[in-house]
């Protein structure tokens, strides 16, 4: 066949990327023809993400790709822009760091029980939830509300002022604890009761759905001799990042999508809503091809990325990760843990990270790091404790035994991250491929365009295109994990606040 090139555009928390792939019907060819930082913004006391500069970037990518049959944009979940009856924007919007859905989640239990929202949405009981992001607007009569027209979740914002789209995208939609996940539609009843309008919702659509091709007048300003079409992937990030991924068909090896944040999941056919699950707090996410990500959300490298911020010195270059994990590396292991999913850690601010560490350590009666090397070996021995952990809750609600766990993303890059991890979790660690986002984004465009038949010919092409590197489990961390078990039982006020249902 000739060479098909593609353009995915994957939105971070801390950056993004245009990569191009080109597929010749075997093997999957990456070119990065763009990287840029997402930084947010804080204004008149709100976090927002900076939508104009994010959608220059875009447009960054799509120029500098060349020539491309389609393209596709993912990103990070539950946060959404609000649009007037005109299709315009009502503002930048909100990051889901800002402390706009503190109390949001008692509040929501006040009108509907914990058991029936899960019982209808299957999504993990996290205060960043889109969920609770629209009540935080809803109880303070927020006028954005009330004037907007339609919700576009953040990918699908981007792909509205390219291509004039005003769809969500299923896998996406599923984030945001609105949906009800039996019946692949909006939660109309449950929004209703919380007095969240929804009618702002919009229509839904699969993955490697044709939005259409870029307006004219982007085109016209890219000067782009043909506009590609825009495809829907899975426009979010571990939607495509687990598209990208080579499991087995028999579902005993689990995904854990490594980057600011650790998604640790299992594909299944079906979702889990028993009581069991909800307890565990584990959500049930759409993935590609009619799938569900059964997952828990950890708090991941997000805390390693506020350790490089607080040990930059003023006027020089923040340290490079190879040197943080090289000053782990050298550290004493397991002098101490942190949960990372305690609240306190959610909503730093730059420089934070270390007096929150702290106040963690000191508050469950453990040693304070005092050099940076132990404070990042405390870091990198906590997520892997976590992911542990993690993993046994999906062992025991889905009912199945896990073989060996497959790292995709930036943290497949961190050899330190994934022999901890092997270790913790007494599993073989499969690392790669890095750009599983990017590629799972390329092979849901290819489908579309009826290059490839399914997603399970998608993957052996990855399979073919790209190295995995193994890490076998070395060391007894028996220790280690009933210290961490027990720490997470004592749950300080912090972590208390951030579990509770």
């Amino acid at each position: 066949m000739a060479e098909l090139r593609l353009l995915a555009v994957d939105l971070g928390a801390e950056s993004g990327r245009g990569v191009v792939g080109a597929f010749d019907g075997e093997r999957l060819r990456l070119d990065e023809v763009h990287r840029f930082p997402n930084v947010p913004v804080r204004l008149g006391g709100t976090l927002h993400w900076d939508f104009l500069r994010l959608f220059g970037d875009v447009l960054a990518c799509i120029g500098r790709a060349g020539e491309v049959a389609s393209l596709g944009v993912d990103g990070w979940g539950v946060d959404f822009g609000l649009l007037d009856g005109r299709g315009r924007l009502a503002g930048n919007p909100v990051h889901y760091r800002d402390g706009r859905t503190a109390g949001m989640l008692d509040r929501a239990q006040q009108s509907l029980s914990a058991e029936a929202i899960y019982d209808t949405t299957g999504i993990q009981f996290l205060p960043i939830n889109t969920l609770y992001q629209l009540l935080s607007m809803a109880v303070s009569a927020d006028p954005d509300l009330e004037r907007a027209e339609r919700l576009l979740l953040v990918p699908d914002l981007i792909a509205h002022f390219l291509c004039g789209s005003s769809v969500g995208e299923y896998t996406n939609a599923t984030t945001t604890q609105c949906l009800d996940v039996r019946r692949g539609a909006w939660a109309a009843d449950m929004l209703t009761a919380l007095g969240i309008p929804a009618r702002l919702f919009p229509p839904l659509v699969p993955p490697g759905t044709a939005l259409g091709p870029l307006l004219p007048d982007v085109a016209r300003d890219l000067s782009l001799p043909r506009a590609p079409v825009v495809l829907a992937p899975g426009t979010h990030d571990t939607a495509s990042a687990v598209a990208g991924t080579p499991l087995d068909a028999g579902g005993r090896i689990a995904y854990l999508s490594s980057g600011t944040w650790s998604l640790l999941g299992l594909e299944l056919d079906q979702p889990v809503l028993s009581q069991a699950a909800r307890a565990a707090n584990l959500t049930n996410e759409g993935g590609v091809a009619g799938t569900i990500r059964l997952l828990r959300n950890i708090m991941g490298l997000w805390l390693v990325q506020e350790a490089r911020r607080a040990l930059a010195r003023p006027g020089e270059r923040a340290p490079e990760y190879a040197e943080l994990s090289a000053l782990a590396e050298q550290a004493p292991a397991h002098t101490a843990f942190v949960d990372p999913d305690d609240e306190r850690f959610l909503r730093l601010r730059p420089g934070e990270l270390p007096q929150a560490l702290g106040d963690f350590c000191r508050a469950t009666g453990q040693p304070v790091p005092a050099e940076p090397g132990t404070l990042l070996r405390v870091l990198f021995d906590s997520l892997a404790l976590k992911s542990a952990w993690a993993l046994e809750q999906l062992e025991r609600v889905a009912g199945r035994s896990v073989a060996a766990i497959r790292v995709v993303g930036g943290g497949a890059q961190n050899g330190l991250l994934c022999r901890l991890t092997a270790a913790a979790t007494g599993r073989p660690v499969l690392a790669g491929p890095v750009e599983a986002t990017a590629i799972g984004n390329l092979l849901v465009q290819a489908i579309g365009l009826g290059a490839l038949g399914s997603l399970a010919e998608g993957r052996e092409v990855v399979r073919r295109s790209f190295a995995t590197a193994t890490y076998e489990p070395e060391g007894d961390w028996t220790a280690a994990r009933a210290r961490f078990d027990d720490l997470l039982g004592q749950a300080p006020p912090a972590a208390r606040s951030a579990r509770r249902e």
